[in-house]
């Protein structure tokens, strides 16, 4: 059993001087091999708004490869989960997702640096019984969920069960058959949910910030010194919660991967190092200056 733990991204200019050093500030090139130096995986959240090009794919490459232990979980774009599968156009969806992974994934599965897949469905992509579970497994059975490690988060409560604890459980009958892992989220969208569909667990955390999760920047408060909803830092309580999760899962699983997503002013550096650290895991020593918010989301 392994346990990767990363973080949703490695290019912010936010980092600089929390974690990344001042020196590496007109550097960008060396961000991503600094980042290894304490994580062994890192979740690429841009290809969910453009799909890369192939030389941006190659510099993940011969990045990754230079590295040496190092692996990429990727987002499909949005033009399949937040387009075309929202307007019921299956087919589009498909043929999109297999192009994706002939350009993106491909790559960096022949070079050993994929990690997972994961495919976040819209919150406007709702439950709707049979229609939509068979849109689901058209799109499942067209792309290469055999050799690719699949994952799918949820995000709209339409696909829980009647108690609000868990996927409904035809869905989880799905992902498994698709070996297929149903991503458990910390954030304010869902509760968080448990049952293991694959032999690989995915986690993200996304942050607490329930009072500013549905708005814009824009509409954040002035006064609020939070950069965005991901700007939010996990207490060690809260991490601590986690703990016997995680160890449950490592227990049952092959292959965990936690990823933060709480980006702003590099706390997922740190909550990530901290969750290693609860772990047991070994990791470079690293204090990660940031500044603390002053005002935290707290769910009750």
């Amino acid at each position: 059993m392994a346990i990767l733990i990363g973080c949703s991204g490695w290019s912010y200019d936010d980092w600089i001087g929390r974690f990344y050093p001042a020196s590496l500030n007109e550097k960008r090139s060396e961000w991503l091999g600094y980042y290894a130096k304490y994580f062994p995986t890192v979740e690429i959240n841009s290809t969910f708004y453009r799909v890369p090009t192939d030389d941006i794919v190659k510099a993940w490459v011969d990045k990754g490869s230079k590295i040496g232990k190092f692996e990429f979980s990727v987002k499909m774009p949005d033009l399949v989960s937040h387009d075309a599968m929202v307007k019921g156009l299956v087919d589009k969806a498909a043929a999109q997702a297999t192009s994706f992974e002939a350009i993106c994934i491909e790559p960096l599965y022949a070079a050993g640096l994929l990690g997972s897949v994961l495919l976040q469905l819209s919150p406007e992509y709702t439950f709707e019984g049979g229609g939509t579970l068979g849109e689901l497994r058209r799109l499942f059975e067209e792309i290469d969920q055999e050799r690719f490690s699949y994952a799918t988060e949820f995000r709209h409560r339409s696909w829980l069960n009647d108690t609000g604890t868990d996927m409904k459980s035809d869905v989880m009958d799905l992902m498994r058959e698709f070996k297929i892992a149903n991503v458990m989220v910390d954030g304010p969208d869902l509760p968080i949910t448990r049952s293991l569909t694959s032999s690989t667990a995915y986690v993200r955390f996304h942050g607490r910030n329930y009072d500013i999760w549905y708005k814009s920047e824009k509409q954040i408060d002035k006064d609020d010194r939070r950069m965005n909803r991901y700007d939010y830092l996990y207490s060690d309580e809260q991490l601590g919660f986690w703990k016997p999760k995680v160890q449950e899962l490592m227990e049952n699983a092959d292959q965990v991967r936690l990823y933060f997503n709480n980006h702003g002013r590099a706390k997922a550096v740190k909550n990530a190092l901290q969750m290693m650290d609860l772990l047991g895991i070994p990791h470079e020593p690293r204090e990660i200056n940031i500044q603390e918010q002053t005002k935290l989301g707290e769910f009750p």
